[in-house]
């Protein structure tokens, strides 16, 4: 996970909970609040009716005193229960015996000496109702006109003794307000999410892409790059840290150009002597010749002077060429036309080991210093040929992937040992005894310069070198 969505996860997260659980507890402690209140006002209500209303004209009332005008005490109390529903307010007022008989509904519509279905649900508020208490249900439930109800109950006095209850259902009004209230505070709670999302974005911003800039630089640090300076920062922890990161990338140049200058003057100073010496080493084998034509042990001895002297040269120019700075003179060229130069430079090379070069390509155009990158493919052709048996074949095969120039240069030799591939790119280190071990260094280098990639492949029976080279989309076809 990058640093920006673990500081965007450390701002979010935390909060996010804490939100969320202080929103859903004070919506539940408000709730229950509320509804604790409804019951107790609507259970007070019940109370106040009940000790308005005589009980024993109230369970005279009998099956069929509610039919037609309805008998004398049925007006009475109903007009009795509707006033005190209006004032209170209440959706329904009703009284019931013990057996749960209503014997007066208001706002019910139930019928005289009927079952009161919802007493069913409050069987334990009506146990403390008939020991004389009052209480409400702890259930809201719905109406038919799909709001939420609560009922209070109080007991109707009779001689003494709780003969039947008094029952209030009122609206659960305060929901619609505690609704509206949770949605604001949700609403609240995303715009603060978002706030916060928005300052996380940024302060992550703030310190991931410095961390980013110094990431890349030690990157190109990392990979040879010592000239591209590290840009300072404002930050002062991480501009300490590029402050740091930029002296060490100046030592490091400092050293490594130091080292390529030591270099190149010790293969100048060695260069001057061995033209002299290739030059009188050329006189005395043409003057051993035309004196004495039959000294064949003198003759080889100067054509191994020769041949050795042609070895020391080579690694000189070797060293030249890995310590200088190469400057490129970019082009967009055919690839066909590459690889095949580097096969015509190769075939005599091949013929005197009596190997086949093969050359397969799909033709494109990259953009690049053609010499350069002649010279580093013709290493790695080189090598392969040097490395495969007589009679075996060295492949070249050149194709477009993914956006980039693939050249697979391939040979059947005996493959390179699984301890050695990592080290075959270091500079000066070779398995062969006239070997420089900077052929491959070089070629990497050149192909890096390109912003290409140089890789290796190797089993018994085959060794491959992957060459990869940005295309020029100039030149390609849409």
């Amino acid at each position: 996970m990058g640093l920006r969505a673990r500081l965007l996860l450390a701002f979010l997260a935390p909060t996010w909970v804490l939100l969320a659980v202080a929103g859903f507890f004070g919506y539940q402690f408000s709730r229950n609040l509320l509804e604790a209140e409804l019951g107790a006002s609507l259970s007070a209500i019940a109370a106040t009716v009940s000790s308005q209303i005589s009980a024993e004209r109230l369970l005279s009332i009998a099956e069929g005193d509610d039919k037609g005008e309805g008998s004398r005490t049925w007006r009475s109390l109903s007009r009795e229960l509707t006033e005190a529903k209006g004032a209170a307010g209440a959706q329904r007022v009703f009284a019931f015996d013990r057996e749960g008989r209503v014997r007066l509904d208001i706002g019910g519509g139930l019928p005289a000496m009927a079952s009161v279905p919802e007493l069913l649900r409050d069987g334990t508020e009506l146990d403390e109702v008939w020991s004389g208490k009052r209480s409400a249900s702890q259930v809201l439930f719905e109406g038919n006109d799909g709001r939420l109800y609560k009922t209070g109950y109080a007991p109707l006095w009779r001689d003494g003794k709780v003969a039947g209850a008094i029952g209030v259902e009122g609206s659960a009004e305060f929901f619609g307000p505690l609704r509206t209230l949770a949605r604001s505070f949700f609403g609240l709670m995303g715009v603060t999410l978002l706030v916060l999302a928005a300052a996380a974005l940024v302060t992550a911003r703030a310190l991931s892409v410095p961390l980013e800039r110094l990431v890349a630089a030690a990157t190109r640090i990392g990979t040879g790059d010592l000239t591209t300076k590290v840009a300072p920062e404002r930050t002062v922890e991480i501009g300490t840290l590029a402050g740091q990161l930029e002296s060490m990338r100046e030592a490091l140049d400092s050293r490594d150009r130091q080292l390529k200058m030591m270099l190149g003057g010790v293969a100048h100073e060695v260069k001057n002597p061995l033209g002299g010496i290739e030059l009188f080493a050329g006189l005395l084998h043409e003057e051993l010749s035309s004196v004495n034509p039959s000294s064949a042990d003198a003759l080889e001895h100067t054509a191994r002077i020769r041949r050795e002297l042609d070895y020391l040269k080579r690694i000189v120019d070797d060293f030249l060429a890995f310590a200088r700075e190469q400057k490129m003179a970019k082009s967009p060229f055919a690839v066909s036309g590459w690889l095949q130069t580097a096969v015509d430079v190769l075939t005599g090379d091949a013929r005197q080991k009596n190997v086949t070069l093969v050359l397969q390509t799909d033709d494109a155009t990259v953009e690049g210093d053609f010499n350069l990158l002649t010279s580093a493919l013709v290493n790695l052709v080189k090598n392969a040929v040097q490395a495969s048996p007589e009679g075996k074949t060295v492949k070249l095969h050149g194709r477009v992937e993914h956006g980039r120039y693939l050249v697979e240069v391939s040979d059947e030799g005996l493959g390179i040992a699984g301890e050695l591939q990592a080290r075959i790119f270091e500079p000066f280190f070779t398995t062969r005894e006239k070997g420089t071990g900077l052929g491959l260094p070089l070629a990497r280098k050149l192909v890096e310069a390109h912003h290409g990639t140089l890789t290796l492949e190797s089993v018994p029976g085959k060794t491959t070198f992957r060459l990869a080279l940005p295309m020029d989309p100039r030149a390609q076809p849409p």
